[in-house]
């Protein structure tokens, strides 16, 4: 009897908390407009950050509230920016795909005794935890010589949810292929090496030091000294030599490769620029080009 009793008092207020609580969500129900569930629809679902909102229903609602633009999701690119300009009644500008560039070209190379042929130069090992950030506040900017260069411990990687960056004798290489521009890795870096540009870029000038030039030679063989020979053989005006660094405006760069002909340290790499000996290759005026 005793048992019954409690099973029938437990199953009463188990009735009864449940019609309080059905009572209580239709008190404080709150409506949702509809078009939110369709913009997180068309979002990927990455949650990288790439927009600049915590994840992809924070950056929805925003665009719901016109707080936040349409077309801010790189990991959708184009097709997901006309669905949701299309779910909001509005025109959304055509969205071109980014991706990451690493402005370092120190990847290191050794002879067959152990000593440096090319890359960026060390001046100490590092023994601490594997963390960029970590490794720039010892030993006054960390282990490199080179205190603008690429450390190599991979705190990119780890934030790049696609598999897209890895780390190469020492430096970070992106897969243009895997990249979607969402830029969590330029996020990671405390260098701020990484920078979007568009895909498939022949002329790329990766480096990021603003030392003199004599200071990038003592910390790495192929860094940017500055010379301004790439600048002043450019036909467009897309090289500007700034605090030591040559930087290319792709708005007005046509991937000619002339920059890359004259560059001494041999920098300017990924050009279109290539030996005669290639049959392939023929002579427009006066400079290889690849056709």
């Amino acid at each position: 009897m005793d048992i019954l009793v409690a099973i029938l008092v437990l199953g009463g207020l188990g009735l009864a908390f449940g019609l309080i609580l059905a009572a209580a969500s239709k008190v404080f129900y709150v409506e949702t407009d509809p078009r939110l569930d369709k913009l997180n629809e068309c979002l990927p679902g990455a949650n990288c950050g790439g927009c600049g909102y915590a994840g992809c229903g924070a950056y929805a609602e925003a665009v719901l509230k016109g707080e936040a633009p349409i077309g801010a999701c790189a990991s959708g690119g184009n097709e997901c920016a006309q669905a949701m300009a299309a779910i909001m009644g509005v025109k959304a500008e055509a969205v071109t795909r980014k991706v990451a560039l690493v402005r370092c070209s120190g990847e290191r190379t050794y002879d067959k005794d152990g000593n440096l042929t090319k890359g960026s130069k060390i001046k100490a090992e590092y023994e601490g935890f594997k963390d960029c950030l970590a490794a720039s506040k010892v030993g006054g900017n960390g282990p490199l010589s080179c205190k603008y260069g690429c450390l190599g411990f991979g705190s990119c990687t780890k934030a790049c949810k696609y598999g897209a960056i890895s780390v190469k004798n020492g430096v970070a290489v992106v897969d243009e292929d895997l990249c979607v521009g969402c830029m969590a890795c330029a996020a990671a870096c405390p260098r701020n090496l990484i920078i979007p540009v568009e895909p498939g870029r022949n002329v790329v000038i990766a480096c990021n030091s603003m030392a003199k030039g004599a200071v990038t030679t003592r910390g790495c063989t192929v860094g940017c000294i500055g010379c301004g020979l790439c600048k002043k053989i450019c036909p467009e005006g897309a090289i500007t030599v700034t605090n030591n660094l040559a930087v290319i405006d792709y708005t007005k760069c046509t991937n000619c490769g002339l920059c890359a002909t004259v560059c001494p340290k041999k920098l300017i790499k990924d050009s279109n620029v290539e030996n005669l000996d290639d049959p392939t290759v023929k002579p427009i005026n006066g400079p290889a080009i690849k056709v």
